[in-house]
């Protein structure tokens, strides 16, 4: 028994210092895999839970390095630093009660709930530093009382309310994605975070109220032989893993608008095929059958039956020439508009499907009225759709520049990326061979520069369809 008290006293400065590590990774990974432009709740409020992290972190290494300088720094430092020390310690569980907070709002929400976090800490902040410092003239015993506060009031209650909102978050928001790994995820880091609130907010330093005076510190080393700086650390470990592994969900999402683009765009082209068909095939076959229909009408005598009937064909052939154009029209629908081609470009690229998952600049040098043809705005549209689609999928770009001018009667388009670029000897798929179709026939051209780091697309057309 004593062996093991004296190997963990020993290694103090070590379990501090994994302690503090493991909070700060938590931090970590979280900033590193940041997704301001995702459209899930989760995204926004697990910058709470970095803070947290990060603070935390600081905390205990505080624990660690403190004492270490007060070596060599004057008494008047050291004291601004236990100052900062505390400060630091409940920001860290005011953060961790507002990711609670910011989940619980997103599913219902409650603005006033947000007072409570920064109200907590307020609140401690004029207690422990005004009444109870000139209460308590013993520096030790004072620095001992303002922790186990800030452990008890919002330490405590901020760990069971984030452990309570993710879980019920993660039901609500997470589980409809049917990802059950990540769910299990988010449901095993829910019950730790509930375990640290209780190893955090429940175990203090030794003081002389109630359950301080019988729960602290040394009470527990003394009992289960461990520090509760190490049951921390591990539970600390547990929600560091499990959060690491929750980030996964992003990949997800992203995943998944991206297959909902490609389905998207594989119907426009769909209809973009059925509608050439319509318009170059059978509708000129039903032309042709009238044309010739007519011209046995012109060749029959008048006031027969065979005339009647011939006349009959005619209308039912123009009938058909109507419906066949109606479907035509209906098939455009989407561009068949009198929006300004400005405007429609704006719409396009500043899409959520693709604002959402990269940065997109505009540089647009045209005039806010012109209109471009319905049939070439849609081949134009589909260009670059195409083009931005492949940038979300394949380049790992962060941020797309699109410029658009109309030097004269011509139509200039560029899409650069920063991504990874297109491999030299690639071989061009079935998405790029469409968009140099398009171009084609639009009568102008298409060129891919490719280079080590992103790739620009420049697209050259007339504005006008040459006749």
């Amino acid at each position: 028994m004593n062996f093991i008290q004296n190997l963990f006293s020993i290694n103090h400065e070590i379990i501090y210092f994994v302690y503090g590590l493991v909070f700060f990774v938590l931090g970590l990974a979280i900033a590193l895999q940041s997704r301001h432009s995702s459209r899930l709740d989760l995204a926004r409020n697990l910058t709470w839970l970095a803070a947290f992290g990060f603070l935390h972190g600081f905390n205990e290494w505080g624990d660690l390095f403190i004492p270490i300088q007060a070596v060599y720094l004057s008494p008047e430092i050291i004291v601004v630093l236990n100052y900062l020390h505390l400060l630091l310690l409940a920001a860290s569980f005011a953060c961790l009660f507002e990711f609670g907070v910011a989940l619980l709002e997103s599913l219902q929400p409650r603005k006033w709930m947000h007072i409570l976090s920064a109200g907590l800490l307020v609140v401690w902040c004029i207690i422990v530093f005004i009444p109870l410092r000139l209460r308590i003239s013993n520096f030790t015993t004072w620095f001992n009382t303002s922790g186990a506060l800030a452990r008890y009031f919002i330490g405590l209650p901020g760990g069971l309310l984030a452990a309570y909102a993710l879980r019920k978050h993660t039901l609500q928001r997470i589980a409809p994605f049917d990802v059950p790994q990540i769910v299990r995820a988010l449901q095993a880091a829910g019950i730790t975070m509930a375990l640290y609130a209780l190893a955090a907010g429940l175990i203090v330093a030794p003081v002389n109220f109630f359950p301080g005076n019988w729960l602290n510190t040394d009470t527990f080393t003394r009992y289960l032989l461990v520090p509760p700086q190490l049951i921390r650390a591990l539970l600390g470990l547990v929600i560091a893993v499990t959060t690491i592994r929750v980030l996964e969900i992003f990949d997800v999402e992203t995943s998944r608008q991206i297959d909902s683009m490609k389905q998207q765009q594989i119907l426009a082209d769909e209809r973009e095929r059925i509608a050439r068909e319509l318009h170059d095939g059978t509708i000129q076959k039903v032309y042709t059958a009238g044309l010739l229909v007519k011209s046995a009408q012109n060749l029959a005598e008048l006031e027969t039956p065979l005339a009647g009937r011939l006349a009959t064909a005619v209308g039912v052939l123009d009938d058909a020439i109507g419906d066949l154009r109606q479907n035509l029209s209906e098939l455009h629908a989407p561009v068949q508009s009198r929006e300004p081609f400005k405007s429609k470009l704006e719409k396009l690229v500043t899409d959520p499907r693709f604002s959402s998952l990269v940065d997109v600049a505009l540089d647009l040098d045209l005039p806010g009225s012109d209109i471009l043809v319905a049939e070439r705005c849609a081949h134009v549209l589909a260009i670059i759709q195409e083009t931005m689609a492949n940038i979300v999928r394949h380049s790992r770009a962060r941020h797309i520049m699109v410029t658009a001018s109309r030097p004269g009667e011509r139509l200039h388009l560029a899409i650069q990326d920063d991504g990874i670029g297109i491999p030299m000897d690639v071989i061009e798929g079935h998405g790029l061979r469409n968009m140099r179709d398009r171009a084609a026939l639009l009568h102008g051209h298409l060129v891919v520069e490719k280079k080590e780091k992103g790739t620009t697309v420049i697209l050259d057309i007339p504005w006008k369809a040459e006749q």
